[in-house]
């Protein structure tokens, strides 16, 4: 079996390789098909906006991706997962609906696909931080509303992402009309001790020896020793394979390969996905290992949380439980019963329909109080 892992929560491509672009295949091949989607993806609405470019940001150049059908809209800032697991190679499958009623932001964070590419990895190699990347994403609201005229913005996370948004919003509330969490990080060890358990029960349920033995040599788990990257590797792969990552499906295979087919990475971006993912695990490892809303009562803006019903990569039980306790200005849990943790390319049509009746109100609303 082949996997590439949402390690720890984080999509992590966990290779030796130092730089991934000296094995990365050419793609001419897909040029043809790469056209195809270039051309129906582009916006040709008078009022739309669709840009791609580099701003400086926490002193680097990083990569936004600006789409939407009409210059009116809320705009939402999507915050991705990994920590260097940009959406932009594969916002192609699933965004497009979305932006017929939203300008949709996406960025390259610090250490991801175009942004890597756009600076020396050893001269922010000690500003991996997981502050940094917060301060980043509130730089980044800041100069949108700027440039784009907007009073807030909507804030979305997924997987990693939720910890940089959650944060954001806690620390700079006035900048957003929302936050929505997909895939939410509340207590990582608590994720890991339920991803941990359910790949386990699956594997004994299924007979598959050679999973249990993996999962019981590092039981229990977490525990109380270390969680090193070893340990994360089995703890991870079993319960993504029992459809933990992709509902039903024992691998990835469309979210993985998006990039192949995206008309807005080159070859060189591409492979900068695995590069990043090598570049910046190990420095966040030890620091998102201590990640805990749990003690977060009060949140200063709505807050919406998509939950996958069949979430093992960060398990949606704590996120509903959080939910139930926080106070906030409005809050609401919103189930993917088809989904694990991709939910937004599992579940497009529903991810739609929900940011339409749950958040869109929301930041209308918002700007109609200007």
């Amino acid at each position: 079996m082949k996997f590439r892992l949402f390690a720890f929560a984080l999509l992590a491509v966990l290779s030796t390789r130092a730089h991934a672009q000296q094995e990365c295949p050419d793609r001419s091949a897909y040029e043809p098909a790469r056209e195809i989607i270039r051309d129906l993806g582009r916006i040709v609405a008078p009022n739309g906006v669709q840009e791609s470019y580099a701003t400086r940001i926490g002193g680097i150049d990083q990569w936004l991706n600006v789409r939407g059908q009409d210059r009116g809209n809320p705009m939402v800032l999507f915050v991705h997962g990994g920590p260097a697991s940009p959406i932009t190679p594969s916002q192609w499958q699933f965004q497009r609906p979305l932006e017929e009623y939203f300008t949709m932001v996406n960025y390259d964070q610090r250490g991801a696909g175009k942004t890597y590419n756009s600076v020396a990895p050893d001269s922010i190699a000690g500003t991996i931080r997981i502050q940094r990347y917060v301060d980043d994403a509130i730089e980044i609201a800041e100069y949108l509303r700027k440039r784009y005229g907007k009073r807030k913005l909507v804030l979305m996370g997924h997987s990693w992402g939720t910890v940089v948004g959650m944060r954001a919003a806690l620390q700079r509330p006035d900048l957003f009309h929302a936050y929505v969490g997909i895939g939410q990080v509340i207590n990582t060890r608590e994720n890991e001790r339920i991803s941990f358990d359910y790949g386990l029960e699956q594997a004994r349920a299924h007979g598959n020896t050679e999973a249990v033995r993996e999962m019981e040599a590092i039981a229990p788990y977490p525990g109380d020793v270390p969680i090193t990257r070893e340990r994360i590797v089995v703890a991870r792969k079993w319960p993504q394979f029992y459809g933990g990552l992709s509902a039903y499906r024992e691998e990835s295979a469309y979210f993985f390969r998006a990039s192949r087919l995206s008309p807005e990475y080159d070859d060189r971006d591409r492979c900068a996905i695995d590069a990043g993912s090598v570049f910046t695990l190990g420095r966040l490892l030890d620091e998102f290992l201590q990640v805990d809303f749990t003690g977060v009562k009060e949140f200063p803006i709505p807050v919406v949380m998509f939950m996958g019903r069949h979430d093992y990569t960060t398990p949606s039980a704590p996120t509903e439980q959080w939910l139930r306790q926080v106070k906030a200005p409005y809050k609401q849990g919103v189930w993917f019963e088809r989904s694990a943790h991709m939910m937004p390319w599992e579940e497009p049509g529903k991810t739609l329909v929900s940011l339409l009746e749950r958040v869109r109100p929301l930041a209308v609303e918002g700007d109609a109080g200007r």
